[in-house]
């Protein structure tokens, strides 16, 4: 007696799911039309030959292969303000049709929240994510002849830490540390970039530094997992990473007193896991961002790329466009109370 309707069931929910599928592939196909023949741009907020660099410039090589209508993707830099400048550009310059897509720091994204919001001119939450190429870790590294040893002698014994300027992972990581667990970490700031610091340190003006990207560390210092050389003594991050938890590196956040402490730390530590993250203009239409974020995440499974980043040392552990976006929601949306605490965290009081 049943049988017609239950027939009449699944014919309707196979001809919705072919109309579904053929709308799929129909954007698909207009998406790839667009792309056909075209020249993209990947604006890299970083200068050139440096591991950020790197990264971008091994996904504008093998991203367009995953791309319907197999686009050319050229790299350019547009290095300045800790990326913020890319970031602006994408937000507000660059054309909304799914043609340029943004490489920057995770710093630009959280700037509007934990940094000075008038001297950012983007809204990160309007800015469409492709996805990023890892779900990072910051740790602090120090010299193995350095009075200090272990992140416990941090709260008696003074660090002299190389940084950047304010706003870059240097200058902040240490600065939070400092200021949420009372760390005793001496900044030598004003170092352009990692090569800088890095040079520092390696002529003893400076005894390590913190904020250090792992993934950065293994690209550009890998004589420094030598712990006769060099001791990585923490890591930053809400989660620790397997390879440096199984070396007994210990994790920041567990050392926080109180849950509120815990909550400022887990803030600010958000941002590393879209640690490389790469965007698109506000206005990208749907179909042409979801082209993309495939594209992104075929890409960073790709043996071809994968092979190169392993011959460059680059360390691959993808997060979705959907992820970020969603994560980025998130953490703009935190208690006032906390945002203003993490804040107050970043600014650096000398110990």
């Amino acid at each position: 007696m049943q049988t017609k309707p239950i027939l009449c069931v699944l014919a309707g929910a196979a001809v919705a799911l072919a109309g579904a599928a053929a709308q799929a592939q129909d954007a698909q196909g207009s998406a790839g039309q667009f792309y056909a023949g075209r020249t993209m741009d990947m604006m890299i907020g970083a200068d050139p030959g440096g591991g950020f660099d790197i990264y971008a410039r091994l996904f504008a090589k093998h991203m367009g292969h995953h791309i319907a209508g197999k686009p050319t993707i050229v790299p350019k830099n547009l290095p300045g303000a800790g990326s913020n400048k890319t970031a602006q550009f994408i937000y507000a310059q660059a054309p909304k049709d799914g043609s340029v897509m943004g490489a920057v720091f995770s710093g630009a994204i959280i700037q509007p929240l934990l940094g000075d919001p008038k001297a950012v001119q983007h809204d990160s939450t309007k800015l469409i994510y492709l996805g990023s190429a890892n779900n990072e870790v910051g740790i602090t590294v120090i010299r193995a002849d350095a009075p200090v040893q272990s992140f416990k002698d941090l709260f008696s014994k003074e660090m002299i830490s190389a940084a950047s300027a304010s706003g870059g992972s240097s200058r902040d990581f240490p600065s939070v540390l400092n200021n949420v667990l009372g760390t005793k970490i001496n900044l030598v700031t004003g170092y352009p970039g990692t090569k800088e610091m890095s040079l520092a340190i390696e002529r003893n003006e400076v005894q390590g530094t913190g904020g250090y990207l792992w993934s950065s560390l293994k690209t550009q210092n890998p004589d420094w997992l030598n712990p006769a050389k060099m001791k990585i003594i923490v890591q930053e991050a809400i989660k620790g990473n397997a390879e440096l938890t199984k070396m007994g590196v210990p994790v920041a956040i567990d050392f926080a007193k109180t849950a509120e402490d815990k909550q400022v730390m887990e803030l600010f530590y958000g941002q590393l896991v879209f640690g490389r993250p790469y965007i698109l203009p506000p206005g990208t239409p749907t179909d042409r961002v979801k082209l993309l974020r495939a594209a992104f995440m075929e890409t960073a499974k790709d043996r071809a790329f994968l092979e190169d980043a392993a011959k460059a040392r680059l360390e691959v552990d993808p997060v979705s466009g959907d992820e970020v976006q969603a994560l980025v929601a998130k953490m703009f949306g935190a208690p006032e109370n906390i945002i203003a605490r993490a804040k107050e965290a970043m600014i650096y009081k000398k110990p």
